[in-house]
């Protein structure tokens, strides 16, 4: 097996980029390997345009490529980015941003099309060409949603851009953190146009080099960035980032432990208990040469229950809460999961937002929910309830854990195995009465958690993919809306939080971790709660 991986990689060798990016001389590269970071992308990256960024896989390399107006520090506090300052009148709903005037659009052949520079400054009219194309229809961008609230934005003049909502939106600047939100070159737009997916041109802290899909990316230093760290240093340390394109995450890390990569995100069941014990720690063998980064992750997985579906057992909130009472989550955690996760016994929203750890959710109670399930089959003349969990092969184990816990209390559940696209799709339409699903956050407010149940939200108009309704909620979630002190809004979500957990349209199963195994010679990457990776202050040594 190791023979066979080891041949494989070869053929796409993160030393042959660095010797690429570096030198032709094989000691040279030895010499300058720490001045590049590797990583491994086992999901295709289908774009590098930051209109498109809605996943992970896109979302990591565009970081690294783009600007927005705002950004978040690990502790998701939102912090100046372009925009140096801002003001917002809470009377008139408007924001406006002072940006600052020393940060230059990556050098680029497109830019010599219209003047006699291969860059030139960022302006705050770009700011308003690039919220133009998110509308773009035409574009057909997948975060145009972020707009959605915008009466209208305009540059007042280079340096000063206002956008104004229709009604008030507390966690607005959070959405303007996202890379959707980015600043790009019209002369970019006009030079490459559909091909801007494979050259993209931003302001970041590196560049595009070079893309061979699914084989390797490479980003380059960008040696006109804008920012420096706290002793007036330019950002960023690294020369070089080389991105491979391993589809096997037992492969990816094996070229981990090998040396060949710098860190490796996330816990799969490959190799779980291969590096970490059941308690979430470091295995010993590996302990002299990886450090093991864990922060709360804003991801909750759940089943989710279809509320306009016909049967009885999803109609029945006497079953849907004996469901939820009726496995233990501290015990699916620790087996499953390795410890690295945060059972879900109180709400929707998770770890790391206000909001959390206010109600007390489900515990496990095998007697209560015995209890429910014989009042069900009352209620209902219906003696042997069967339910059916819609999940994709990688969230089998947690299915089948929760399947033979609930036979014990008497309800019979049959999983249905479908390809990630399936269970997206047929989630969106209806067609699952259960459906195990994860939400991950747009943005930093617990509101992102709680449109889920928004009755306007119903698919395909939103995220509310349980068809939930119910008019307390949506009458606190409008309230909620136009509070903009976070204490103040904590307290309705909270309420709506309980709300969700009695009426129970979904079982909360674990509250993710971000989880970073990485090598110990890297420096400066930090963690934070949208598992964003941030690779500007990293730095290598030899």
């Amino acid at each position: 097996m190791n023979i066979k991986l080891h041949k494989l990689f070869n053929t796409v060798s993160v030393s042959c980029i660095a010797v690429l990016l570096l030198s032709c001389s094989p000691d040279r590269n030895t010499d300058k390997d720490h001045l590049v970071f590797r990583y491994n992308e086992h999901s295709n990256i289908g774009t590098l345009d930051p209109a498109f960024a809605s996943n992970p896989q896109i979302i990591w390399p565009t970081n690294q490529l783009f600007n927005s107006l705002v950004q978040l520090d690990d502790d998701l506090s939102i912090k100046p980015d372009i925009a140096k300052r801002w003001t917002i009148n809470d009377s008139t709903f408007t924001y406006t941003f002072i940006l600052r005037d020393d940060v230059y659009f990556h050098k680029n052949k497109a830019f010599l099309e219209t003047q006699n520079d291969s860059t030139r400054k960022v302006t705050a009219y770009d700011f308003e060409y690039s919220f133009n194309r998110l509308l773009d229809e035409k574009v057909a961008s997948r975060g145009r949603w972020v707009l959605n609230n915008v009466e209208y934005f305009k540059a007042e003049n280079d340096t000063v851009f206002s956008i104004k909502l229709k009604q008030p939106f507390p966690a607005f600047l959070g959405l303007l953190s996202m890379r959707f939100c980015s600043v790009i070159p019209k002369e970019a737009i006009d030079y490459y146009g559909n091909d801007f997916r494979s050259n993209p041109v931003g302001t970041g802290p590196f560049m595009f080099k070079m893309w061979e899909e699914n084989v390797k990316l490479v980003l380059r230093k960008n040696p006109n960035y804008f920012e420096t760290d706290e002793l007036g240093n330019q950002l960023p340390y690294l020369e070089a980032i080389a991105i491979t394109f391993l589809p096997d995450k037992q492969s990816e890390f094996l070229q981990f432990a090998q040396g060949k990569l710098d860190f490796v995100s996330g816990l799969d069941n490959s190799y779980k208990d291969e590096i970490v014990t059941t308690r979430g720690e470091l295995q010993e063998k590996y302990k002299d040469r990886v450090t093991l980064i864990k922060s709360p992750y804003l991801n909750t997985e759940y089943l989710g229950f279809y509320m306009d579906a016909e049967s009885s057992q999803i109609q029945s909130k006497t079953l849907r809460q004996a469901v939820n009472y009726g496995f233990d989550r501290v015990k699916m955690i620790t087996y499953l999961r390795n410890g690295l996760g945060f059972p879900a016994v109180h709400g929707f929203i998770p770890k790391g937002l206000p909001g959390f750890n206010e109600i007390e959710g489900y515990s496990y109670q095998p007697e209560k929910a015995r209890k429910l399930v014989h009042q069900y089959k009352e209620e209902t003349g219906d003696q042997t309830p069967t339910i059916s969990i819609g999940t994709n092969s990688q969230y089998l184990d947690l299915c089948e854990y929760i399947q033979r816990e609930l036979e014990k209390i008497g309800i019979t559940v049959t999983i249905d195995v479908m390809p990630p696209s399936t269970l997206r799709q047929m989630k969106s339409s209806g067609e699952l009465d259960i459906f195990r699903a994860s939400w991950i956050a747009d943005y930093p407010d617990a509101e992102n958690y709680l449109s889920l149940f928004y009755s306007p939200n119903f698919t395909p108009n939103g995220p509310n993919y349980t068809h939930f309704k119910n008019e307390v909620f949506d009458s606190l979630y409008v309230q909620a809306l136009s509070v903009s002190d976070i204490s103040k809004r904590k307290h309705l979500y909270t309420k709506m939080d309980a709300i969700i957990i009695e009426e129970a349209p979904i079982v909360p199963l674990f509250y993710d971790m971000a989880v970073r195994f990485v090598n110990k010679k890297v420096s400066g990457l930090g963690i934070n709660p949208q598992n964003f990776l941030v690779l500007k202050r990293v730095r290598k040594g030899k």
